[in-house]
């Protein structure tokens, strides 16, 4: 009690700055606060992650439907299909109707495909005239092994893993 006593006194005669006491709160404050948000911050980093592999995946898929549809529904993808790191284009090859090529140059006026950085599209035949999208981001762990996002044009779903 005198302490406190002394410290308004101290006060009263006109010393200025903070306790010691006065500091430790602050920094107890300054801590739990960050506790608190760290967390929750990596949990929005990790969403923003899938967010943009998720919105990778529904572009392909637009560009390749409107491959599908500029050749009344055919699509073919070559055996083991094709990846598109930072960006890719695709066409249709002329000798083969409805069968892709992949690109990493616009050397033939194909559709463009925009990967975000670190994502990756792996794109796959998945029955006649249907195919399937793997994305992953290297941030969360994904692999062509184990995706983050798949994408199945015969029934339109996107799933998450």
């Amino acid at each position: 009690m005198t302490s406190v006593r002394h410290a308004l006194n101290r006060r009263k005669n006109g010393e200025k700055g903070f306790t010691l006491v006065e500091l430790l709160v602050v920094v107890i404050i300054i801590g739990i606060l960050a506790a608190v948000a760290v967390p929750i911050y990596l949990n929005q980093r990790k969403s923003a992650w899938r967010a943009s592999v998720e919105s990778d995946v529904k572009n392909a898929s637009l560009v390749l439907e409107t491959i599908a549809e500029d050749n009344n529904g055919e699509i073919v993808v070559s055996s083991g299909g094709f990846t598109c790191p930072p960006a890719c284009y695709v066409s249709v090859n002329e000798k083969a109707p409805g069968t892709l090529n992949a690109f990493e140059d616009d050397h033939d006026n194909g559709q463009k495909i925009v990967v975000s950085k670190d994502n990756t599209l792996q794109i796959m035949q998945d029955g006649k005239n249907e195919y399937r999208i793997l994305g992953w981001n290297s941030s969360l762990g994904g692999t062509v092994d184990k995706p983050n996002v798949t994408y199945r044009s015969s029934d339109g779903t996107l799933s998450t893993n």
